[in-house]
């Protein structure tokens, strides 16, 4: 199989995918992809549509058999598209001092030490979203952490902003982070210090589901400051990179990065951003996309928030300042919605302010509760049995929660 070992490679590609019967073909694919996230640089288009026009065992055959640029244009051109033999040229020579028998092998051995999983469009996990990328889709997925934050992508919202957050950018980034948990969203960003990081931790103390992606590969975290909080996320979220294990970051990476960061997810939102913070460049992808695009304001004589008010000015960003603002960029089924009044229950506007008090993924006490939602103590308590009772309330240890069927059944 592409002159290696073919028990070897099948060995290796089965420990680093999801169980299940993997025939000779899709082992082939999948190997194929693996070695393709080493072979091009992340958003290379040639590789990209190699892989999508030839299939990714063909394409990888066509540079293991060193065809020249002549003949992989031809392969790659169709009658309204041909691809300039010139560029091809040059992308071949991008490629052909990666092609190393060793390189795909070592990745999927460090992969299946660390416990990574390789992900493909095949794949049910596999983020359809980035699909909108079309060349500049990744070939793979290197991924660590759980099934739960994998799925929870489908309804992810980024976070994103600068390294040098200020206190007030951090605080407003904790308070965005924490309400769009309560209201079931996942949270996706790229693991850097500053605002990136206050998401992703914010999540984590929400009991909410969230996603990180890499400039790297995954068995190498960085920043080095953020490996406690990486390991945390694999263990309760997903930790994620188009780039195989052993990868460093490197400055065309971030950028590129932030790409699988807007595609992946329903809506952008900036929460601070100086005039030439890379975050900017998220904005740019989902912009490009078609993504809903937010910007949260800051003091107009900051600095660190000049590149907000220049997304609101300039690149039609909306204005948000609070989690349902944000929300309503990119609305889910399963959000929490006030919902409308029964007028046949006398209790319906208490059962409404209680039912918003609550949340579907963290159990708040009946102090909290009643803090929340403004009503008193014992009524709290008496309302809480009744939706018990109703299939619409559960009491945990840790307190009371929303089951998820509340919202569906009260419409």
């Amino acid at each position: 199989m592409f002159g290696l070992k073919e028990s070897e490679v099948a060995n290796l590609v089965r420990a680093v995918s999801s169980p299940g019967d993997l025939d000779r073909e899709a082992i082939e694919n999948r190997f194929a992809r693996a070695a393709w996230s080493g072979l091009a640089e992340p958003g290379d288009r040639l590789a990209g549509r190699a892989i999508q026009q030839l299939g990714p065992a063909r394409a990888l055959t066509a540079v293991v058999e060193h065809w020249d640029s002549a003949r992989f244009a031809a392969g790659l051109s169709t009658d309204g598209d041909q691809v300039p033999e010139d560029d091809m040229r040059q992308a071949i020579e991008r490629w052909l001092p990666r092609l190393k028998s060793e390189s795909a092998l070592i990745a999927l051995r460090q992969a299946a030490r660390f416990g990574a999983r390789l992900l493909t469009p095949d794949d049910a996990l596999w983020p359809t979203r980035l699909n909108d990328l079309d060349w500049h889709a990744p070939a793979a997925l290197w991924v660590r952490g759980t099934d739960a934050a994998l799925a929870g992508i489908v309804d992810g919202i980024a976070l994103v902003g600068a390294r040098a957050a200020t206190g007030y950018g951090e605080h407003i980034t904790m308070e965005a982070s924490a309400g769009l948990v309560d209201r079931r969203y996942t949270i996706i960003s790229g693991a850097a210090y500053g605002i990136d990081g206050m998401a992703h931790r914010a999540a984590l103390a929400s009991q909410g589901l969230t996603v990180a992606f890499l400039a790297g590969g995954v068995d190498r975290f960085y920043p080095s400051g953020h490996d406690s909080l990486l390991t945390r996320i694999v263990e309760h979220g997903a930790v994620i990179s188009e780039l195989p294990c052993g990868s460093p970051p490197t400055k065309w990476r971030f950028l590129q990065r932030n790409r699988l960061i807007a595609a992946a997810s329903l809506a952008t939102i900036v929460l601070e951003a100086g005039w030439r913070s890379g975050s900017l460049n998220t904005a740019g992808h989902a912009a490009t996309l078609g993504r809903p695009l937010g910007a949260v304001p800051g003091p107009v004589t900051s600095a660190a928030s000049a590149g907000c008010h220049r997304l609101i000015r300039d690149y039609d960003a909306v204005c948000v300042t609070t989690p349902d603002q944000m929300a309503e960029l990119a609305p889910i089924d399963s959000e929490t919605r006030s919902e409308p009044a029964d007028v046949d229950n006398q209790h319906s506007t208490e059962t409404i302010r209680l039912l918003d008090a609550l949340s579907t993924r963290s159990a708040r006490t009946t102090d909290d509760i009643a803090s929340r939602s403004g009503l008193a103590l014992t009524t709290v308590r008496a309302q809480l049995g009744m939706l018990e009772l109703d299939g619409r309330a559960s009491e945990t240890e840790r307190g009371w929660k929303r089951c998820a069927a509340a919202t569906t059944s009260q419409r």
